[in-house]
């Protein structure tokens, strides 16, 4: 309930704010655990990630910001879990695998901070859709966030990582190489990828 209220007013936000035009939203299973995985350009990409599906995405959020008064119970209520600064533990790598075993949709930024760029990305979103099994949507957030400027979301169809089933860690770059090289080219195109 809190949540489906949030994205409503959230939806009127953007509705004003930053417009948003989806591309390939039925890219994105309509049941099953999910691993979204987008570039991270602003703190407002989760929300931009999320609102305009149907189903709830889960994340990350630093640990800190629970602490903080009202938005830590906000948080908390739209399905984020916390994550130390400095790396991830043991217990947010355990919630997010069963966060995605469990059938859930979960968005993870693999750049791992912000990155207008879309440098370098880290090995653990390749580590949780290998471990989870979920299927591993590409995405991409394109815009500059400025007032009324529209941004625009492209969900590509899910990735095919069967060939890297039982590879072993010695895989994750590969793994991480195919998922930002999707997420690149829907940048670049502004089309959902289909490789």
């Amino acid at each position: 309930m809190i949540y489906a209220i949030c994205v409503a007013l959230l939806r009127l936000i953007y509705a004003i704010l930053f417009p948003l035009k989806i591309v390939g939203r039925d890219n994105v299973p309509k049941e099953g655990g999910v691993l979204l995985c987008a570039n991270h350009i602003s703190l407002l990409d989760p929300m931009t990630l999320g609102i305009k599906l149907k189903r709830q995405v889960r994340y990350m959020a630093k640990a800190e910001l629970f602490d903080v008064p009202v938005l830590g119970w906000l948080i908390k209520k739209v399905g984020a879990f916390p994550v130390k600064r400095g790396g991830v533990s043991k217990e947010s790598i355990k919630t997010s695998l069963n966060t995605l075993r469990s059938g859930h949709v979960m968005g993870i930024f693999p750049e791992g901070t912000r990155n207008s760029d879309s440098g370098s990305a880290k090995k653990g979103a390749a580590s949780f859709a290998l471990r989870s099994g979920a299927a591993v949507v590409p995405a991409a957030i394109i815009g500059s966030y400025k007032p009324f400027r529209r941004m625009t979301v492209v969900y590509g169809e899910p990735i095919d990582l069967s060939s890297f089933e039982g590879a072993g860690s010695d895989s994750l770059e590969a793994v991480t190489d195919v998922i930002m090289g999707r997420i690149h080219e829907m940048i670049s195109t502004g089309k959902p990828s289909s490789r």
